[in-house]
């Protein structure tokens, strides 16, 4: 069973719904397994859990 796993920030249903398809199609095509094989986890990241150097990332892109 393969695993897909994606981190970043919030997303839509919908792009989170292009993304798996998108991601499993491709995989699939290129290693030969179905797509039903496939899981895929997308974890969501919210900037004022992300630290990037001595800052987090939330005050970093206002």
């Amino acid at each position: 069973m393969p695993v897909i796993t994606v981190e970043g920030s919030q997303m839509t249903k919908e792009v989170k719904a292009l993304l798996v398809k998108e991601l499993v199609t491709k995989a699939s095509e290129v290693m030969n397994i179905p797509e039903q094989a496939f899981v895929t986890l997308i974890r969501e990241n919210d900037f004022d859990n992300i630290g990037n150097g001595t800052s987090l990332l939330s005050e970093r892109m206002k």
